[in-house]
């Protein structure tokens, strides 16, 4: 089953590297690695480019945010499962996206998701909040529930079946893609009890998260 892990960027030059490291880190095997950058000024491209012979596919371009960059890459990858990663996270480990591709397959599943820890951006052994996000139930989501978007991972035929992020949404438009995957269409999920994902505080890729409770 082959995995496409997004990530998207924008003058990200304090953290992308260590966003490429943690992805191409991963022990799994038939991993497809997207990045689609902003067109930044900072010197973030030049980071990518140290590491470009080992990223699949490359995009650099002005877009209209974040979900607009999460479309181009959502529109390019070839896996059968999707994960976005952002400028400011890492993965935990160098085995969660085996852990993703095993959960997914032995319990047969359109998606899942895990935890995540928000660290400091200057000193990441430093954690400042927790997100366990817990067992999955649907009617969660009438209480404002919801998984930690950079912890999600979908089959790619969520995508096809019910479409993108809405852009036009802003800063919700994860929620909103999560809301119409799990709540309206019902699509199964589950959640693996572990931290998935670390996250740098005051970064773009939690900009909308510090105004939500969950």
């Amino acid at each position: 089953m082959k995995v496409s892990i997004i990530t998207v960027s924008y003058n990200a030059v304090d953290t992308i590297e260590d966003t490429i490291r943690s992805v191409l880190a991963q022990d799994y095997p038939n991993l497809e690695y997207i990045l689609v950058d902003g067109a930044s000024t900072d010197g973030t491209l030049k980071i990518i480019e140290q590491y470009r012979s080992s990223i699949h596919k490359v995009v650099s371009e002005p877009d209209s945010g974040v979900y607009d960059a999460m479309n181009k890459g959502i529109a390019l990858a070839e896996g059968h499962v999707i994960g976005i990663l952002n400028a400011d996270d890492t993965y935990s480990g160098n085995q969660i996206v085996s852990q993703v591709a095993d959960f997914l397959q032995k319990q047969d599943i359109d998606s899942c998701y895990g935890d995540l820890k928000y660290v400091d951006r200057k000193i990441p052994e430093k954690v400042t909040r927790s997100w366990k996000s817990g067992a999955y139930r649907r009617s969660k989501f009438r209480y404002g529930w919801m998984p930690p978007h950079p912890a999600f991972f979908a089959k790619r035929q969520l995508y096809d079946t019910y479409g993108n992020f809405h852009t036009e949404l802003k800063t919700s438009a994860d929620y909103e893609l999560m809301l119409r995957f799990l709540y309206r269409y019902g699509a199964s999920s589950g959640h693996i009890p572990t931290v998935l994902v670390n996250m740098k505080t005051g970064g773009q890729s939690n900009a909308s998260f510090s105004n939500r409770m969950f």
